[in-house]
């Protein structure tokens, strides 16, 4: 009979969550705890941190510290764009480590279930004449808008409201220009629902224009530490890539 060592037995992949990267220190205190949260949930999986820019550990150095192990990289972004379909497969590419690239966490369910409980922090109440702008980042890639708007559309169906997309930078409309355009069809009640995955500068710009609440970024939310998972579990069915 022929023994097996368990000890020889891979392991399962590594889960990388990758951020954007602030200087707000906010940010990265943010995405620890919901790293936290992630490993409250799956204490079996080895779960690390790369930015795309300003802070560290940068990603290809958390890529390089995995060797040739396997890793899923599950992007804390809320839509596609340039960052999800460029940099970071191109930085995956070039690893050592055995990678696949996860979907970014927008559009689901899950994200205007989260967006609910933050308005709801806020002091969100159905009120008449109400609605809602969706602030988001901003991409001038087409899809990224697309994946707003979807979000905005599962809001809207939660709350039985309007919900309105808007943009910090790089697209239209802006968080104003979408508060006029509500007030324009007679909503005297506008809410700002922070669509960030952490606090930063563009957050905090988006919720000052705020004629009644806003709510605070999606942050370590329980559904967003289910929402990497199921990103996670989703790659998983998808081919390795292999180092160039």
């Amino acid at each position: 009979m022929t023994v097996t060592d368990l000890s020889q037995r891979p392991g399962p992949a590594a889960l990388v969550l990758v951020a954007h990267g602030s200087r707000d220190p906010r940010a990265l205190r943010t995405v620890r705890a919901l790293m936290d949260r992630v490993r409250a949930l799956r204490p079996d999986l080895p779960v690390r941190l790369g930015h795309i820019e300003l802070n560290e550990p940068l990603l290809p150095d958390t890529l390089a510290a995995l060797g040739d192990a396997e890793a899923v990289l599950v992007p804390l972004l809320l839509s596609r764009g340039y960052h999800v379909k460029q940099d970071i497969p191109a930085t995956a590419a070039a690893a050592t480590a055995r990678t696949r690239v996860a979907a970014p966490l927008g559009p689901h369910p899950l994200l205007a279930g989260t967006l609910h409980d933050r308005l709801l922090e806020a002091g969100w109440r159905p009120r008449p004449a109400s609605a809602v702008v969706l602030a988001a980042a901003g991409s001038r890639d087409p899809d990224a808008a697309a994946d707003t708007s979807h979000t905005a559309r599962l809001l809207a169906g939660r709350l039985g409201v309007p919900v309105l997309p808007a943009y910090a930078s790089a697209a239209a409309p802006t968080v104003q220009e979408a508060i006029t355009a509500l007030r324009a069809r007679g909503r005297r009640h506008i809410a700002v629902a922070s669509y960030f995955t952490a606090p930063g500068r563009f957050a905090t710009e988006c919720a000052a224009n705020a004629p009644w609440i806003a709510s605070a970024p999606l942050g370590a939310h329980d559904a967003m530490a289910d929402l990497v998972l199921h990103r996670y579990e989703r790659a998983l069915g998808t081919p390795v890539t292999a180092a160039a």
